[in-house]
């Protein structure tokens, strides 16, 4: 079986504690995207088709964007990226046990998630 990767639905934005509070009342207040709290702490807004998450990240410096990858089958895909000479990075956010999926960087270091779609 050969890995097939799509788009996911979230987006997640990483933001220092000192830019929080702007950040999530810029996406409310200014730009007036329709929020959504059901993982809290973290802040959501409905972004067209996507889910953008605004989470706090107190050790940050300066915000990063992190995205998803859904994929049928984490185990496949994610050996295919490592093969590929993929950079894993699971450290950077306790997926919980059992979850189906982990983390990677692109050469740029942008995170992203790779998940089957049904991981959570």
């Amino acid at each position: 079986m050969t890995a097939r990767f799509e788009g996911g639905i979230n987006i997640a934005m990483k933001v220092p504690t000192h830019q929080y509070a702007a950040t999530v009342a810029f996406y409310r207040d200014v730009v007036g995207l329709p929020p959504f709290e059901d993982k809290a702490p973290a802040t959501g807004f409905m972004l067209g088709p996507n889910r953008l998450w605004i989470d706090e990240a107190p050790n940050y410096s300066q915000a990063e964007v992190w995205l998803e990858l859904f994929t049928p089958d984490h185990r496949i895909a994610l050996g295919h990226l490592e093969t590929n000479g993929v950079v894993r990075c699971d450290a950077v956010e306790d997926l919980g046990e059992g979850f189906r999926g982990g983390w990677v960087m692109n050469p740029a270091n942008i995170v992203h998630m790779v998940r089957e779609p049904d991981a959570w």
